[in-house]
């Protein structure tokens, strides 16, 4: 973990409130994917989680959705603004299990941290296939941009309002896969669990205290005990999860 100050370079809007934000500054204590960073906002108590979607050495790409004060606030900052950010946090997807055809199942705002584990994984050579789902079509964000890295992707909509109807699951019966990696809201990663047909491994989102383990608020109970979703998790193998 570091803090680190970033300055924001460029935010825009990309699906019904979903914002893409594009900062500069030290990125170096980010590994791999899967992990998240904690922002400190100016007058709230806790800093607000957010999934990395990209990084280099020099810039950190996040994607977020407005959903309460904290991001509210953060969507009205301007180009140049310095945010006080925790760098570094959790522990993040191990592609060494991947195999040769990983899939990675997305939904909503558990698609961003996909994006890098998708650019890892094309980079070793892997034949990546990717299922986003989302509530309607005005939600939909990123298909494009994992078609560009070389994925071949689905996307399945609550509504029918774009691309498949139906969940997540609807989308994955007929793909044949060695190992999957997925994110998403509780319900999804639940119905991903019954649905797959190997191991894989599964990202929770949970409120947070502090983000790095102190406050043991945001414990869940595995075969092994219980893991803090922010220092042992967010990822966690799929054999673990007790539901």
């Amino acid at each position: 973990m570091k803090q680190v100050f970033f300055k924001i370079l460029s935010q825009e809007c990309i699906a019904r409130d979903v914002m893409k934000l594009t900062l500069a500054g030290d990125t170096s204590a980010i590994q791999g994917s899967g992990g998240f960073v904690n922002i400190k906002m100016d007058g709230l108590f806790l800093r607000r989680p957010i999934s990395v979607c990209d990084y280099d050495d020099k810039t950190l790409t996040l994607i977020y959705k407005i959903v309460g004060k904290g991001t509210e606030k953060l969507a009205e900052m301007e180009n140049g603004t310095e945010l006080d950010l925790l760098v570094g946090l959790g522990n993040g997807y191990d592609l060494s299990k991947s195999g040769a055809a990983p899939l990675l199942i997305g939904g909503g705002v558990g698609v961003p941290p996909l994006y890098k584990l998708a650019k890892l994984l094309l980079a070793e050579g892997k034949r990546v296939q990717v299922v986003l789902g989302f509530n309607s079509g005005a939600d939909v964000f990123y298909e494009e941009e994992f078609r560009a890295l070389g994925a071949d992707v689905r996307v399945t909509t609550a509504d029918g309002s774009y691309g498949t109807k139906g969940f997540v699951t609807d989308a994955m019966g007929d793909l044949n896969y060695t190992y999957f990696y997925t994110c998403g809201p509780e319900p999804m990663l639940k119905a991903v669990h019954k649905a797959t047909k190997t191991s894989g491994q599964m990202s929770f989102e949970e409120r947070m205290g502090c983000g790095f383990g102190a406050c043991m608020g945001c414990s869940c109970k595995t075969l092994t005990g219980y893991k803090r979703i922010c220092k042992e998790g967010p990822v966690m193998e799929k054999e673990e999860i007790l539901w």
